[in-house]
């Protein structure tokens, strides 16, 4: 069974996104249940809930890296679906440690999700916040992304 990253990445945000916009009133587990049962045969599983879980574990660290860099947005105004995009990629880059995906491939990734989900804007908003990050903290990073 072939395991497609692209839509285990999506369906990882989509699911932060439904918790988030229900205001995490639905448990997260019975909303990632359904989404693997629509796409069970292309997803990577233990992705999905390895960065749906982090993501959740890690908010508060993660939204305040957003904050940081973008100041002009407080997360509140944020449109959800762009910050849980943007939330993938930082946990995707800074904080799982069983990843190997270089940064820039987490910045590709995030843009295309957010072209393909957000508004005609949400693709410049979610790389520049990435790449605000990811010169934050480059040292850091810059040995994955030479992989």
């Amino acid at each position: 069974m072939a395991q497609n990253r692209h839509l285990s990445r999506t369906v990882s945000m989509q699911s932060l996104y439904e918790w988030d916009f229900r205001g995490g009133s639905l448990e997260i587990e019975e909303i990632v249940q359904r989404n693997l049962r629509e796409f069970v045969k292309d997803l990577d599983e233990v992705y999905v809930r390895r960065v749906v879980d982090g993501v959740i574990a890690k908010a508060d660290e993660i939204d305040a890296l957003i904050a940081a860099a973008a100041p002009e947005w407080p997360l509140e105004q944020i449109a959800k679906i762009d910050k849980n995009v943007i939330r993938v990629a930082v946990f995707e880059m800074l904080f799982d440690e069983s990843e190997d995906v270089p940064p820039r491939v987490s910045i590709n990734e995030a843009v295309e999700v957010a072209k393909s989900f957000g508004s005609e804007s949400s693709s410049k908003f979610v790389n520049g916040v990435l790449g605000s990050i990811y010169r934050q903290h480059q040292e850091r990073l810059k040995p994955r992304d030479e992989r």
